[in-house]
């Protein structure tokens, strides 16, 4: 399996700690600890950044930080933004700099949100927060100065799934109006049972035994139960129709593989628009964590353009 990895990206893979050994209950508050201090101040003279606290689903504080072009009185598209991390791990600032890349390249407002986690606070928790935050950019589009009818979503990994989630969402519950889904990567089956899955076993970044407890943690009671629905596992919807323009991508060697192909090729036969980009050589999350690689390079410029185009793409 090492001789399939992009060498560029191996290099960098030799030196992630991964997270097999410690993927229990007891070891999450010191990871959560741990990706907080390592964090450094992000700035970028382009981008103004706030962070703000809106209302959650339950009547509680929600947080979420805004992006947006410095000395901009436009009314500006928008992205709402979800973090990966397993469902269990994340937070909604570790992302500065490519949501800052973002504003800058596609011209329109980042907004990240501080979705709960779990186990904590299992499903429907962190889909909640994250509709919350969706409702209330739609409702507020004129004091954000929001361009309400190119509203996107988008996220990696654990965020990517709530992205196809909150697409599923927001389509049944009939609001609001979603123009492009951006599920990068996404975590959406919680039957951990396709081919990539079982072919990922160890290591690289995330596998088959990472993915289980990730969905364990977030599905509480509800995991390996039938009563699993679409909007906790979009792998499990049975209809794709009405959902908007779509971009996603996958490394070969990421556990996702297999699902993120199934889901494509339901969105096309539902006649969904979607483009999609398989990356050989690349495990999980590669782009993060080896960010200088040619090969991440190239993946993230094409998915921040990705957003440029879809919202040019609306407008038109």
């Amino acid at each position: 399996m090492n001789k399939r990895i992009n060498p560029e990206l191996r290099e960098h893979l030799d030196q992630f700690p991964g997270f097999d050994d410690y993927m229990n209950e007891a070891y999450l508050p010191a990871i959560r600890a741990n990706s907080a201090e390592r964090k450094e101040p992000y700035t970028d003279p382009a981008v103004s950044m706030t962070d703000e606290t809106i209302t959650g689903p339950d009547g509680d504080a929600l947080k979420w930080k805004i992006y947006r072009p410095k000395d901009s009185d436009e009314t500006l598209p928008v992205l709402l933004w979800m973090h990966g991390g397993g469902f269990i791990l994340g937070a909604y600032d570790e992302s500065d700099g490519l949501c800052s890349d973002i504003v800058k390249t596609a011209g329109c407002v980042v907004v990240s949100v501080d979705y709960r986690l779990a186990p904590e606070h299992p499903y429907p928790a962190a889909l909640e927060d994250c509709y919350a935050a969706l409702t209330w950019i739609a409702d507020h589009h004129e004091a954000m100065n929001i361009d309400r009818d190119r509203i996107g979503v988008a996220g990696v990994s654990a965020g990517g799934g709530l992205t196809a989630a909150l697409a599923l969402l927001a389509r049944d519950r009939q609001y609001p109006s979603i123009c492009f889904q951006m599920p990068l990567y996404p975590m959406i089956d919680d039957r951990n049972d396709t081919p990539s899955a079982h072919e990922i076993t160890e290591g690289m970044v995330w596998n088959h035994k990472t993915n289980a407890f990730g969905w364990r943690m977030y599905l509480g009671a509800l995991h390996d139960t039938d009563d699993v629905t679409a909007y906790a596992a979009p792998a499990r919807a049975e209809d794709y129709s009405g959902l908007p323009y779509t971009y996603t991508c996958i490394g070969q060697l990421d556990p996702f593989r297999s699902e993120t192909l199934t889901y494509v090729t339901k969105l096309a036969k539902a006649g969904v628009d979607v483009e999609f980009h398989l990356y050989p050589g690349a495990y999980h999350g590669f782009e993060q964590v080896a960010p200088e690689a040619a090969l991440s390079k190239r993946a993230r410029e094409e998915y921040i353009q990705a957003v440029k185009q879809a919202f040019e793409r609306k407008e038109t």
